[in-house]
């Protein structure tokens, strides 16, 4: 999961520097069908996870992939789409911290479904909520407006915190690989029938010039980011609860302001710089409980 954050990070990077030259859409659905293509190679060495060998639990296992693969797509699409527009305005850094926030929206998401959340959590929220007015409202002359952007991403982060809850409930029960490949071609397939109708079909059909005007880019966030941090995920939830991994993924957003200043040169005004230590606050906060349990973690039910 650590590798998973160090990867994801560094993907604002790449994120941030495609969108000079390829549509958000176009670029968010390269790179899934890339991250599939990515993927899919590892069934010639893995074998298949069956939960089980009768007629009737290889058909529940098919049941839920359909559904769990579905699911993830239609939501990751959604999330992905809304983070890509929103780093269009934003710089690499915050973005990594707003799109951090998913860390403390995923157990209040998991209370909506039933799962208890603790008071940590609800000053995480606060903290959060204060870090993310630094961000997202912008003081100027005219007095204060909202910056779209930001908002953009906040609303991608909520969408994340969605996906962490639908793995948490898929993974255990379905092979990680076909949930995976499948996952990501759903999304793939759905963002470039919207980037035909929104970018044009001029640019979203010409993958080959796509694909050179952004090389290392769409390879980056197509293999690593998509492919391989992805996958991640997927094998750690099998074994920790979604809260539980969320500690090591908040590290994301360290990891993209670290990028953002070390390779596209981004420095940070006193109230970007209170907004994010405010939202990186409220990350640990709500995970305090979880960080202090040294006890074993058990599995996802």
């Amino acid at each position: 999961m650590l590798l998973a954050a160090a990867i994801w990070g560094f993907g604002f990077i790449a994120q941030k520097e495609a969108m000079d030259a390829v549509g958000p859409l176009t670029f968010n659905a390269v790179r899934f069908g890339i991250g599939a293509l990515a993927v899919a190679p590892l069934r010639l060495f893995i074998p298949r996870i069956h939960q089980g060998d009768g007629p009737a639990d290889r058909r529940r296992e098919r049941r839920l992939l359909i559904q769990g693969s579905v699911l993830l797509g239609l939501v990751v699409a959604a999330a992905s789409a809304l983070q890509q527009w929103g780093i269009v305005g934003t710089e690499a850094g915050p973005a990594g911290f707003i799109t951090g926030l998913y860390v403390v929206f995923t157990p209040v998401i998991g209370m909506l479904l039933g799962v208890r959340t603790n008071l940590a959590t609800w000053i995480g929220c606060g903290l959060a909520a204060i870090g993310m007015w630094f961000l997202g409202i912008k003081e100027g002359a005219g007095g204060f407006s909202i910056d779209l952007p930001a908002m953009l991403v906040l609303g991608g982060a909520i969408g994340w915190a969605i996906q962490v809850q639908i793995v948490a409930r898929y993974s255990p029960h379905t092979d990680p690989i076909d949930l995976t490949v499948i996952q990501f071609s759903v999304v793939a397939v759905t963002t470039m029938l919207v980037a035909i109708v929104i970018e044009g079909p001029g640019q979203a059909l010409n993958l080959l010039e796509v694909f050179q005007s952004a090389t290392w880019e769409i390879l980056y966030s197509g293999v690593l980011a998509i492919g391989v941090a992805f996958f991640l995920q997927i094998v750690a939830q099998r074994k920790s609860p979604p809260s539980h991994v969320a500690i090591l993924l908040s590290l994301e957003a360290v990891f993209a302001a670290i990028g953002g200043w070390w390779l596209l040169g981004e420095t940070y005004d006193d109230r970007t710089l209170l907004g994010c230590g405010l939202m990186l606050l409220g990350i640990f906060a709500s995970q305090a409980p979880r960080l202090m349990n040294r006890g074993p973690t058990p599995p996802a039910t």
